[in-house]
């Protein structure tokens, strides 16, 4: 291969390209604005149910000596796999993953109990305004009776004589 300069000399320290070639510019490809077909997109992690753990653990325990191999095989799995789910499986966590996420719901008594006092501080908190009502139009009836009382007498006194 004869490599020729910028200057069109032969060889030399400032060789650019082979003889034959194009310019860089000409021989470009047009860049492709989506994803290359040629590339598999990130692939996902895979996720295992705690139902298709426990079937693997118990299936391989089912195996004679040598046939896991081929279980895992099949299943495109790693001992590592086997090990921890046992191990999962072991301390209880394969039965948790199995039931619902988040809070229990209360027993029916519970909830009933929680509104039965929610409406009996509701109905204390009634009864304590009517008391402060009560209480109110006490002192305002008091007071009416002192100011139109003795008013009332002195022209009882003054009419019998």
């Amino acid at each position: 291969m004869l490599i020729v300069n910028s200057n069109g000399t032969s060889g030399g320290r400032g060789a650019e390209r082979a003889v034959g070639e194009q310019s860089g510019a000409s021989t470009r490809r047009p860049r492709r604005t989506g994803p290359d077909p040629e590339l598999a997109e990130r692939p996902s992690r895979r996720r295992f149910t705690a139902e298709y753990k426990l079937r693997i653990i118990q299936e391989a325990g089912a195996c004679a000596h040598g046939e896991v191999g081929a279980v895992l095989r099949r299943e495109r799995l790693y001992t590592s796999h086997l090990s921890a789910w046992r191990k999962q499986r072991d301390e209880g966590a394969l039965d948790a993953r199995s039931r619902p996420r988040g809070r229990r719901a209360p027993h029916p008594l519970e909830r009933e109990n929680a509104d039965l006092r929610r409406r009996i501080e509701r109905a204390e908190a009634e009864l304590a305004r009517a008391q402060k009502v009560i209480e109110v139009q006490g002192n305002v009836s008091a007071l009416l009776g002192e100011l139109l009382g003795p008013r009332g007498a002195k022209r009882d006194e003054s009419t019998e004589r």
